[in-house]
């Protein structure tokens, strides 16, 4: 069965011809391409050539010519199925699976695509419609010209317009309703337009197809100022960015991507000239999102609002993306003085002051450790012992082990610096021993890091499902009959999960749970505070996250047993094949694949 169109379309839009080509050729960057010796042919001068924004290499010595795909199948000597298979995986994206359902759905998503299409269309004539000259002159007066304003495909949705009557000529209810693009009226029965009264900035797939949309308002009136479309059946919040589209054709002229607030300082920073900017989706920047951005820009720059409600969002960001960064993906901040947008800034002081302003941005690690230092006060020695500890507590979250030890030792580094005093009674205490001195922290990091590094996935996984249920209680007794059904791996972790299980089955009070854990556990207690990144994870989160964020474990953990599971079976019949082994494997690996 042929793949379609837009999963191929999705893998090349995430992988890039040279990130592929590059594991088998030796590149080198010349202009907007890369050069380097033949993979089909012998040769001492380069004469294979691979351009990202194209989507192609080509070889000028043997004549071949192809995109990502054909690469594999010609130096792997693969089918096209399996050079699909395994770039998705690079890709990051689960196997295609064929069927009947996902034939329907794919006639789903093109009908999905053109209600959105008719519209986009509708809105975009609306907006330059004489009656409607109130919206057009509020975007006309944050400074868009007409370009932009039909680049971006902008539009108005009046408050009394034909549209649904005009999309259930060629569409069925259930297919509009499908879209998110109308709600019914309780009272009247009657379908309402979500974005009626505001102006409308469609949000486009990597593709460009547009799948949502955001709405403002364009006066003031007891509506919110923003909203977005639900979450459907082909749009998550959570995956999508705004204006990726057209921003990842400039992957090939910068690894640099600008990440500011709102749909509005998008189109504003776009119209000045500075074409890679983006934005999240309606939500917090997310673990998925950031992954994907990576994948066309290595060094994003956050630059949200500079009030204090926007560097608390940039600052939230920056401590849940933190654990993600490594050599080659990096995240920086850019603050914006005296509490202004990227929009406002630029209208003042012109669009070379903000690159320049851009120039000063401040890598991650440094960002949070000035956002962190300036809420203290340096001089109280409590404030300063619980910066410290914040500062370890997010380091050891960084998921890159090398990355990580280093990363500790600088600020290990600069918090002696907070304290010279400190520092300078143990230099003049034990001056003959300062040499040793020199390395006491990088030992203490050093066995902090392989204590970590000693642990499996599983045991980390089980670390942090006791974290969640002794420190949530209510939202952990709703969780019993998942917990009995998994078996933790570490016998004294086992043998924890069920006194919590008994005793909540029970109806044990808090106080007698605790005293029992206390007595018996003390010492599992402190392994899990000291190995477990959980606590950052789980802070400032509300009951509905915690209760996600346990049953993603729950799953994760699943899935890490099977995992044991199958590579035990697998070693079992390497030194004896038989069938029951492996018919238990084959059960275990179709499991796998459903989860």
């Amino acid at each position: 069965m042929k793949y379609p169109k837009e999963y191929l379309d999705e893998i090349k839009l995430r992988l890039k011809v040279s990130q592929v080509v590059g594991k088998t050729v030796q590149l080198k960057k010349r202009g907007k391409e890369f050069i380097g010796l033949s993979p089909f042919k012998n040769e001492k001068s380069p004469s294979f050539t691979v351009n990202d924004e194209k989507e192609f290499y080509h070889c000028f010595s043997s004549g071949e010519h192809g995109n990502i795909f054909d690469f594999l199948m010609k130096t792997k000597s693969l089918g096209f199925g399996e050079a699909v298979r395994a770039l998705a995986a690079e890709a990051g994206m689960q196997p295609y699976r064929f069927s009947k359902f996902d034939e329907k759905k794919d006639l789903r998503f093109q009908t999905y695509k053109n209600i959105y299409k008719d519209y986009v269309s509708h809105s975009s004539k609306q907006l330059f419609n004489s009656y409607n000259q109130e919206a057009l002159e509020y975007l006309l007066k944050r400074g868009l010209k007409k370009k932009t304003i039909e680049e971006f495909q902008l539009g108005f949705v009046p408050w009394k317009n034909d549209l649904y009557g005009e999309l259930i000529k060629k569409y069925s209810e259930e297919e509009i309703n499908l879209t998110g693009l109308y709600y019914k009226n309780d009272k009247t029965g009657k379908y309402i337009d979500r974005f009626n009264s505001r102006v409308i900035f469609p949000v486009n797939n990597l593709n460009g197809d547009t799948i949502a949309f955001g709405g403002r308002v364009i006066r003031e009136n007891k509506l919110a100022k923003y909203i977005n479309s639900p979450e459907t059946e082909f749009y998550k919040k959570g995956n999508m960015i705004f204006n990726l589209d057209k921003a990842k054709e400039l992957r090939s002229d910068t690894d640099e991507v600008l990440i500011v607030e709102g749909y509005m300082d998008v189109v504003s920073v776009y119209a000045s000239g500075i074409k890679n900017v983006i934005s999240n989706s309606g939500t917090a920047l997310t673990e998925r999102q950031i992954n994907l951005i990576w994948k066309f820009f290595a060094n994003p720059i956050i630059c949200l609002d500079g009030d204090d409600s926007g560097q608390k969002a940039a600052y939230r960001i920056a401590e849940k993306l933190f654990t993600l960064i490594n050599e080659k993906n990096k995240i920086y901040f850019s603050v914006i003085p005296d509490g202004k947008d990227p929009d406002d800034f630029i209208k003042k002081s012109g669009k070379n002051e903000f690159l320049n302003l851009l120039k000063k941005k401040e890598i991650i690690q440094s960002y949070i450790w000035n956002y962190q230092l300036s809420k203290i006060d340096q001089n109280n020695p409590y404030e300063v012992s619980k910066f410290e500890k914040e500062i370890k507590r997010l380091s050891y979250a960084i998921q890159d082990e090398t990355l990580k030890k280093y990363v500790l030792e600088d600020f290990l580094e600069k918090i002696k610096r907070l304290t010279p005093i400190q520092s300078s009674k143990q230099n003049y205490k034990f001056s003959k021993f300062s040499k040793k001195k020199e390395f006491q922290i990088l030992k203490e990091t050093k066995i902090l890091h392989q204590k970590r590094k000693d642990l499996s996935k599983i045991q980390i996984i089980e670390f942090s499902i006791l974290y969640i249920v002794l420190n949530y209680l209510e939202i952990a007794k709703n969780k019993l009959e998942e917990l009995s059904k998994i078996e933790f791996l570490a016998e004294k972790n086992e043998s924890l999960k069920n006194l919590i299980i008994t005793s909540l089955t029970n109806g044990n009070n808090k106080e007698l749970l605790n005293s029992k854990i206390n007595t018996e556990y003390n010492k599992i207690i402190n392994e899990i505070d000291e190995n477990s990144n959980i606590q950052i994870i789980t802070k400032n989160k509300t009951d509905q996250d915690i209760k996600e964020l346990i049953d993603e474990l729950i799953q994760d953990h699943k899935e890490q047993t099977n995992l044991k599971k199958i590579e035990s079976l697998e070693q079992k019949l390497i030194n004896n094949l038989d069938e029951s082994s492996y018919s238990e494997l084959i059960k275990l690996k179709s499991q796998l694949n459903r989860e």
